[in-house]
């Protein structure tokens, strides 16, 4: 059994909010387009092109930068740490008097990024675990998502 306490800030919610993005479809297609846009405009000399494509490409990263700040400051969840038990069951969040349990085959995915390991448990939502507040359990963290999911959920990179 891991017990961790874990407060969410702006930075940790930005980070999840920018892989969730762009691992979308969305994400990859408006990428990519303003990629192509900005190739379009050095090919062709019509620089309008650049512009709209730098627009594309910076448009994403900074609403969701916007949107990670407003959720932080707004969401009374996200106020006070949440604290976390990972265990043979699953995982239990808790804070204050509120508690959920979610068992491990319910589980979506879990992913990492250079941030956070991240534990998806719907489509859309996920658990965030930030690297820096990890510290020394991280490895534990690691091993007990991997024991209890299957080997094609779990792709976090150390």
């Amino acid at each position: 059994m891991l017990e961790l306490t874990i407060k969410i800030e702006a930075g940790d919610l930005y980070d999840y909010m920018l892989r969730h993005s762009y691992n979308s479809p969305a994400g990859i297609l408006g990428s990519t387009f303003g990629a192509i846009l900005i190739l379009f405009a050095i090919a062709t000399k019509q620089w309008i092109f650049i512009v709209l494509g730098l627009v594309m490409l910076l448009y994403l990263p900074w609403t969701l930068f916007l949107k990670s700040r407003s959720q932080i400051l707004s969401n009374p969840a996200f106020a006070e740490p949440l604290h976390y038990t990972l265990d043979q069951e699953g995982l239990t969040i808790s804070q204050g008097d509120a508690q959920e349990k979610m068992a491990w085959e319910y589980m979506h995915k879990a992913v990492s990024t250079s941030r956070s390991i991240i534990l998806y448990t719907s489509q859309v939502n996920g658990t965030i675990f930030p690297r820096r507040q990890l510290g020394d359990q991280q490895g534990a963290v690691v091993e007990m998502i991997s024991t209890h999911m299957p080997p094609a959920k779990v792709k976090i990179r150390a």
